[in-house]
């Protein structure tokens, strides 16, 4: 039931079409599908080629989702990018996308079939979530995202993962991290915004396993990936399920430092 959730999602992202003149540009579709992307290689000399968004589901997997594509998100996600953003807006838009991301990492968890009694007395067909959700925030960044789902389910458990990397060998190493004592038989929203090289979110998915929970019942938010790292997480963990707005090459790497004013 939970992967034909997910496989009814559209899996596509799209880029500004700057072909067509000023003119008509009101007048057509202004995303395009299969817009190029450049990946840089990963001993950072340069672009390697540029791929198409379909080549990189192609070589990742469908567990990659991407968020239907529209103008509010790509207007969310240029204002997150511009640096003349002030903070106030940087952190209105970015909780605006969070809340979009958050509403469709819900949207994947199982479901069960239910009749209800309405105030008319009238007998209406629904369906509530599944007991055993819960939410985990790869600490700090991961935080801003918090919020967001406690606005769309009030009750759900949050635990936290707290991991660094070593400034010398740049390996992640965890430093702290706290779950529901049943964590193993849930299914979790790892949250974190920013998926650049991927080395946090294996080292947290890790620690996950080390409590018993399997990575098929993991589901990465996250609001901008690179192929990189989307490609090193599910080459690493093929289970997972990723779900991210935007798929490039450059990350907005400084998401933590403008979210919480430490920049």
């Amino acid at each position: 039931m939970e992967t034909d959730l997910i496989d009814k999602m559209p899996c596509h992202n799209q880029q500004l079409n700057n072909t067509e003149s000023p003119e008509h540009a009101g007048k057509h579709v202004r995303f395009a599908r299969n817009s190029s992307v450049a990946e840089s290689c990963p001993d950072d000399k340069g672009p390697c080629q540029n791929q198409t968004l379909s080549d990189i589901q192609r070589q990742i997997g469908p567990q990659l989702k991407l968020l239907p594509l529209n103008d509010q998100i790509r207007e969310l996600q240029t204002i997150i990018r511009d640096k003349t953003t002030s903070r106030g807006d940087f952190v209105f838009c970015a909780d605006r996308l969070i809340r979009l991301v958050v509403e469709e990492g819900l949207n994947q968890l199982p479901y069960s079939e239910c009749t209800v009694t309405t105030p008319t007395g009238h007998k209406y067909d629904g369906v509530k979530f599944e007991k055993g959700n819960c939410g985990v925030s790869i600490m700090r960044s991961g935080e801003a995202m918090e919020q967001g789902l406690r606005d769309c389910c009030r009750s759900i458990r949050i635990g936290k993962i707290l991991i660094q990397s070593d400034e010398e060998t740049q390996k992640a190493k965890v430093y702290y991290a706290k779950f529901p004592p049943d964590i193993s038989r849930r299914k979790v929203l790892l949250m974190y915004p920013i998926l650049s090289t991927g080395n946090t979110v294996i080292e947290a998915v890790r620690v996950l396993n080390e409590h018993g929970l399997l990575a098929k019942h993991i589901i990465l938010l996250s609001l901008f990936s690179t192929p990189h790292g989307a490609r090193s997480i599910i080459q690493e963990f093929p289970d997972i399920t990723i779900l991210t707005t935007e798929v490039h090459a450059v990350a907005p790497t400084h998401f933590g430092q403008r979210y919480f004013g430490t920049d």
